[in-house]
């Protein structure tokens, strides 16, 4: 499509995102609430608005809690959300406190270790104890505290799977490097558009590991959701079939925290790392932790160890009287405003409803995934869209060449640069043996977005693809 074709079409790069993703803006001047909120006043009463407007004039709203630049759509929030207003307004009222009062903070925070009422606030929303909830820096935090605290040795096996993040990944060798300990990388089921894929087809890869390796499986880790492909992995179905051979299980849950209604409990795992940055839109350097009933059942799994989980990432470790909890959570000193600013984010979300949440970014990323569909019909998408296994994160790569990281990264920039749209790029193997990467372009929906801002995206991927072809 040439430039003049598209300027008659009303296209013409900057222009294009005020004639469609903000066009949901237009009519921006309907309030539920009269007046701003108030710093303090950081949870509205969601449920109620949800109950007395419609749909859509109630996710405006939401949308209006942030701000983000309306210059531009951001659609990144698998590396990193945005804190909603009021959020951010307390965030820095108590960040004031803490500077005019280091010492006793004004007794903002509660008693010490000061994150305990925290923790206990938190809990409900994910199906835990508050003993249960640890708030960490991020998933790294998270994931690095469990794998270096598992006392392994020479001979284990800890199976995984090719698409872990770098937070597994790098301890993984860590261990393998320092204590002999045999890291199995599983290749899982990778969709690429075509093949049916379902849950037990993840499933049956573990179960044939387990019963390759039998009892040297010490632990079982993967991610939730896949940052390469956005693919959801049947956490509670794999955790089911890792307790039935009494094998712990440690899920990285960076994707998951925020964008999933999860209860801990219901899934049955001993740890759940997860980011607080993300999805849940809290502060930089904030994550939650989920250790199940102070780690007991590890006692059961591995009776031949004594002490099997070592506090590394603590400054109590030898206090064990206080509880894992306390004992994990307090590291010195700590960014109070911050983990306060995460349990206001969860705080909102729960208002709002955890559930409503989920199956708004879902249906978000389900119309995404079908106007690829539509948009692209020879495009690869890396993304299932089959219930149970689809998440908020859309993968898929337009060219026809889809080793070719050069082109994607132009197109990934020419979108932010021309059409404002702010998106990024993923490499990955489809199997394991694979000699190269495939890349993607990674598209995550959340809950300030619209379906203008969806149909914007696609639209402007369109011209910018058809000019680039």
């Amino acid at each position: 499509m040439s430039e003049n074709t598209s300027k008659s079409a009303g296209l013409n790069r900057r222009d294009f995102l005020k004639n469609s993703a903000g066009l949901a803006l237009a009519g921006g001047g309907l309030t539920l609430l009269s007046g701003t909120a108030q710093a303090g006043q950081a949870n509205k009463d969601w449920r109620a608005l949800s109950d007395s407007y419609s749909k859509s004039v109630f996710w405006e709203e939401v949308r209006r809690e942030f701000i983000l630049d309306k210059k531009s759509v951001y659609m990144n929030i698998g590396t990193t959300g945005s804190m909603p207003r009021d959020v951010l307004t307390e965030y820095a009222s108590n960040n004031e406190i803490v500077a005019k009062n280091p010492w006793d903070m004004q007794e903002k925070f509660g008693s010490w270790p000061y994150v305990t009422e925290m923790a206990e606030a938190i809990a409900p929303g994910f199906g835990a104890h508050s003993h249960e909830i640890i708030l960490s820096r991020n998933t790294t935090d998270g994931m690095c505290s469990i794998l270096h605290g598992l006392k392994f040795e020479k001979g284990d096996v800890i199976l995984t799977t090719h698409h872990e993040h770098i937070a597994a990944d790098s301890p993984l060798y860590v261990l393998e490097e320092r204590y002999g300990v045999q890291v199995k990388y599983l290749q899982i089921p990778v969709y690429t558009g075509s093949e049916a894929i379902s849950e037990e087809d993840f499933v049956n890869v573990f179960k044939a590991a387990i019963a390759q390796y039998g009892n040297k499986v010490r632990l079982i880790t993967f991610s939730h959701i896949t940052y390469k492909t956005g693919t959801v992995l049947p956490a509670k179905r794999i955790c089911k079939l890792a307790n039935q051979h009494r094998i712990p299980t440690l899920i990285d849950g960076a994707h998951g925290i925020g964008m999933l209604n999860l209860d801990f409990h219901d899934i049955d795992c001993d740890f759940y790392a997860g980011a607080g940055h993300k999805w849940q839109c809290g502060a930089g350097a904030t994550g939650i932790l989920y250790v199940k009933d102070n780690a007991q059942r590890l006692a059961e799994y591995w009776p031949d160890r004594d002490n099997p989980l070592c506090l590394i990432n603590s400054s109590l470790a030898e206090y064990s009287y206080m509880g894992t909890q306390i004992q994990m959570q307090y590291i010195g000193n700590d960014n109070y405003p911050a983990k306060q600013a995460l349990t206001d984010a969860c705080l909102m979300w729960d208002c709002i409803g955890r559930d409503v949440i989920e199956a708004r970014v879902l249906a978000l990323s389900k119309l995404c995934k079908e106007l690829l569909r539509e948009a692209f019909p020879s495009a690869n998408i890396y993304s299932p869209d089959v219930a149970g296994l689809s998440s908020a994160i859309s993968s898929f790569n337009p060219f026809a060449d889809q080793y070719d990281s050069a082109i994607l990264t132009t197109f990934r920039d020419r979108l932010r640069e021309e059409y404002g749209y702010i998106i990024r790029t993923t490499d990955f193997k489809v199997k394991s043996t694979d000699q190269s990467d495939r890349h993607a372009l990674r598209i995550s929906t959340h809950l300030f977005h619209n379906e203008q801002d969806v149909v914007g995206l696609v639209s402007a991927m369109q011209e910018l693809y058809l000019s680039m072809a």
